[in-house]
């Protein structure tokens, strides 16, 4: 290591993402010297792509709404394999986390009362599955992802956070006793390798959504931290896991959100036929992602695919009226 540039650090960040950002900012404000390491400017991070918004239980728009709803859904929605006991803590703490946002300044969008604006998304229900469509999910407009990385980024460059922005990280380093203390990084304007030392160093680099061939997500999703925790020896978990949308652009894989199919869009085959209505009669276009993703393709594959090649389907939505979709 003494060949190369050392820079010194309490704690490392690596990812300047919607967690990156927030774990940085948490580390800065309670007195660590903190480097967030990110390969794109922070607001470039993947999480700018999500529009929808964030789902939780604020009892904006339903004041009866639970928890506890919420958790069932998600627990049901991941075929009951997810990890309940981070459902739980995600459900019942995502609230504060929520107004913690607002209070940060996030401009979410909102009701003629003046209270956060929910929107119905897939997979939401109410009373455990019986009281019908829920509105849970807390939306800035249609780019509510563009709206947090903006937040927290500010919240950081007023706490202080150092950002090492377009700095590519390598390896992670170990010493003598296993334990890693901080990371090889590249800066990539210069090409300059560096040695981060850290006590801490916290992985936030998002997903690897671009192994598939056609996904919403960007071309910066490449497992880069999954591979440096891999290589340096430590076991990675669930890793059939990945998530992108099912509704994109096809051809160009651009996300259209899920807002769509919230505010009265549906899916058809060639031959028209709103073909959720077969695989979900309840929630049919809103039914969890996977039960989407999974629709859609059976579809193609049995020869009910749109365009050409039939291979893919598509998304309804001209009867809402230019209003709703402008």
């Amino acid at each position: 290591m003494a060949s190369i540039k050392t820079i010194e650090f309490d704690a490392l960040v690596i990812g300047g993402g919607g967690s990156g950002l927030r774990a940085a900012h948490q580390l800065t404000e309670s007195g660590v010297k903190t480097a967030c390491v990110t390969k794109v400017f922070p607001t470039r991070s993947h999480t700018v792509s999500a529009q929808g918004g964030i789902t939780c239980a604020i009892a904006s728009d339903d004041p009866n709404d639970d928890w506890r709803w919420h958790m069932y859904d998600t627990v049901k929605g991941s075929d009951y394999i997810g990890d309940q006991e981070a459902i739980e803590y995600m459900c019942s703490v995502g609230p504060k986390a929520v107004f913690e946002l607002e209070h940060m300044g996030l401009p979410f969008s909102r009701t003629e009362k003046g209270r956060i604006y929910q929107r119905p998304f897939g997979g939401q229900s109410k009373d455990y599955g019986k009281g019908g469509q829920a509105s849970r999910t807390c939306a800035a407009a249609d780019r509510t992802g563009h709206a947090l990385l903006h937040t927290l980024y500010q919240a950081n460059l007023q706490v202080g956070t150092t950002f090492l922005n377009e700095w590519y990280a390598v390896d992670l380093v170990k010493n003598a006793n296993d334990q890693v203390v901080g990371v090889v990084a590249l800066e990539i304007e210069t090409g300059e390798v560096a040695y981060l030392k850290a006590k801490a160093t916290v992985l936030a680099t998002g997903g690897a959504g671009r192994i598939y061939a056609s996904t919403t997500n960007a071309l910066i999703n490449t497992g880069d931290g999954l591979g440096m925790s891999l290589r340096a020896g430590f076991s990675a978990q669930d890793m059939e896991m990945w998530q992108f949308h099912p509704t994109g652009i096809h051809g160009a894989g651009t996300l259209v959100t899920e807002g769509c199919r919230g505010e009265g869009g549906y899916l058809i085959n060639s031959e028209g036929e709103r073909f959720m209505e077969r695989y979900a009669p309840n929630a049919k276009d809103l039914a969890g992602r996977d039960v989407v993703a999974r629709s859609m393709v059976l579809e193609i594959l049995e020869g009910r695919g749109c365009g050409p090649n039939k291979d893919h389907v598509l998304l309804k939505l001209d009867h809402l009226g230019e209003e709703t979709l402008n």
